[in-house]
């Protein structure tokens, strides 16, 4: 039997939990992240690099990170920064989907096991 081709559209992406974060009073979020590893131990002690880097979103990725709660699969979510941003989104699907391969990429989210 052959693999079966998988719709990226149905993945359902979940913020990192060893990453804590928090949104100001606009809803803007920040992520924080502590920088841990010999490398990163070395820049702090030699260039004076700080232990957590506080990494802050945009309106559109604050918005998008607030709605990966486990349960939307990107398909939902899409239609939901449709609904909140309308026309400033287009082209919403493949914004919303290079956008969640970066931050699968460096590692912000995971995925759940689909519906």
């Amino acid at each position: 039997m052959g693999r079966t081709k998988k719709n990226f559209m149905d993945f359902i992406p979940v913020c990192n939990p060893a990453y804590t974060w928090d949104a100001d009073n606009k809803g803007k979020v920040t992520v924080h992240v502590v920088n841990r590893g010999l490398y990163n131990w070395i820049a702090q002690k030699i260039f004076k690099k700080p232990r957590i880097s506080h990494i802050s979103l945009d309106e559109y990725g604050s918005y998008v990170w607030r709605q990966m709660d486990g349960q939307r699969n990107v398909y939902e979510i899409s239609k939901l920064v449709s609904a909140q941003f309308g026309k400033e989104a287009e082209p919403v699907v493949p914004r919303l989907v290079k956008y969640i391969q970066i931050l699968y990429q460096n590692k912000f989210i995971g995925y759940v096991k689909q519906k």
